[in-house]
């Protein structure tokens, strides 16, 4: 068992949750996103694709496992 444990790799991509600096509304996002992410309430550009890990544009507050 512990052989099959070591070919399993763990994902490089996780979930966050971010805070709008503009409504302090919270949303919980991909980190390595590949489209535009906006606030849900005032449309402003929270994270942006880079083609890997996505440029956040906002406050991290928690990394999601």
């Amino acid at each position: 068992m512990g052989r099959i444990n070591n070919l399993l790799r763990e994902p490089n991509s996780r979930f966050i949750k971010i805070r709008c600096s503009k409504c302090k509304n919270e949303q919980v996002v991909f980190g390595k996103t590949s489209t535009v992410v906006k606030c849900l309430v005032c449309g402003k550009l929270l994270l942006e694709p880079t083609g890997g890990k996505a440029h956040v544009k906002s406050r991290i507050l928690e990394v999601l496992e």
